[in-house]
């Protein structure tokens, strides 16, 4: 059965989630620097069968799309020309960065090891893909 792929998309870093085959649970996979996604996509989306890419979509709180979004839609371009036959949705990523570090914190992580950003983006994009996975279930 295939799997979905959640993408929390940064300039500098974009943190990659995966579905379980049944598409109930999202488990963080890596962090990866922008410049080496596709290379990473290209190998992810062979191994575990990826039907499906979830990008995440930043709004601001008064509901208006994040200075982040055309670089966003940029990258859904390159996406789509190069996987025509992977589905790809979007899914609301408001606060991922806050719940991510508050569990982060509550985690028992020590100090230094919380400063990492790259645990904070992997997060975020689980969080992204759970709450895409739940959606789809109601």
């Amino acid at each position: 059965m295939s799997k979905i792929l959640a993408i929390d998309y940064g300039l500098k870093r974009i943190g990659i989630a995966i579905s379980d085959e049944n598409r109930i649970l999202a488990f963080a996979l890596e962090t990866i620097s922008s410049s080496e996604i596709f290379s990473y996509l290209n190998q992810i989306t062979i191994k575990e069968n990826i039907d499906i890419f979830v990008i995440g979509k930043p709004i601001q709180k008064d509901n208006t799309p994040s200075n982040l979004e055309s670089n966003i839609q940029q990258f859904i371009n390159n996406l789509t020309k190069i996987y025509p036959q992977i589905k790809l949705d979007r899914c609301d990523e408001r606060f991922t960065s806050v719940i991510a570090k508050k569990i982060i914190i509550d985690s028992g992580i020590n100090r230094k090891k919380r400063r990492n950003k790259k645990l904070v983006d992997k997060i975020s994009a689980t969080l992204i893909l759970q709450s895409y996975l739940e959606k789809k279930t109601i």
